[in-house]
């Protein structure tokens, strides 16, 4: 059923295009976007003793015969880092950018309880952002998949179409139920940024399916 038909009442009624939009977003749920996982890099400049870290810091994983780096849980904030000699630090399993760096501080401060010295603070940087989002509306991604740019859609592989957006950078996995998957982006601005892109995108060209 089209939404746009039951508000102009007159059909022989014209409205503005942008009133057009308007019109159909204004009768949707505001979109619901949480914050699934963040992965930061952190760099200390300065080389580290693996083989060390890991004799006096017992809860750490260290296996260099299978991977390079060493595993050290934070409990709060909860995270896991991967640790390498050559100083950097990689942080994943917190919800915010701001929790990602506590984690990281907080393994430095692990490091240094255990006498191990850390001279400068850690340059941290986030890599990217994995969220979850959902429309309160359904999508048509068969109509999506034929007509829009940068899509792939493999229904017998996978029951998500793919989208890369080009500005912010990031992709979306989007689901005919009107949930999305968002990864790439940087900031945690550049998440909603580009939900509620996408979500104007999807109302201008008409894959909005409104039951």
């Amino acid at each position: 059923m089209s939404l746009e038909s039951d508000e102009r009442g007159d059909s022989s009624e014209v409205i503005p295009e942008e009133e057009r939009i308007q019109r159909i977003l204004k009768n949707i749920r505001e979109p619901e976007i949480a914050i699934q996982n963040v992965v930061s890099s952190a760099d200390i400049r300065q080389r580290l003793d693996l083989h060390e870290i890991s004799r006096r810091i017992k809860k750490s994983r260290y296996d260099p015969e299978k991977f390079p780096g060493l595993v050290l849980k934070i409990d709060e904030p909860k995270a896991a880092l991967l640790l390498f000699s050559s100083g950097k630090f990689v942080c994943t399993g917190t919800k915010s950018v701001e929790e990602s760096a506590k984690a990281i501080n907080a393994a430095i401060e692990v490091l240094q309880k255990h006498g191990i010295e850390v001279k400068g603070r850690p340059l941290i940087k986030a890599e990217n952002i994995v969220a979850s989002a959902k429309l309160h509306v359904k999508v048509d991604i068969e109509r999506l998949a034929l007509e829009l740019e940068n899509t792939l859609y493999e229904p017998e592989q996978f029951p998500g179409l793919i989208f890369r957006m080009k500005d912010p950078d990031v992709v979306f996995l989007i689901f005919a139920s009107g949930s999305l998957v968002c990864t790439g982006a940087k900031k945690e601005s550049d998440v909603r940024r580009a939900v509620y892109k996408l979500r104007d995108i999807l109302a201008r060209k008409g894959y909005l399916v409104f039951e």
